[in-house]
């Protein structure tokens, strides 16, 4: 998708977590994605590897280098 349509696409997603509905999100931009969410799942060839408050995988040194490419 065009960076423009990822854009919507995720304002759309935040107006939904905003009404307080329950969603499953699989995203590729996976900084941006625990941003909006409340609870994160990592997949390392599709087994859950780490699961916790996103906020917590977000800050997590394992899975900024390994997914977020720091």
């Amino acid at each position: 998708l065009s960076p423009i349509m990822v854009d919507k696409i995720f304002e759309v997603v935040q107006t939904i977590h905003a009404q307080g509905t329950t969603m499953l999100l699989v995203e590729q931009n996976a900084s941006r994605a625990l941003a909006l969410a409340d609870r994160g799942y990592v997949l390392d060839s599709g087994e859950v590897s780490m699961t916790g408050p996103a906020q917590d995988l977000l800050s997590d040194p394992k899975v900024r280098a390994a997914y977020l490419g720091e």
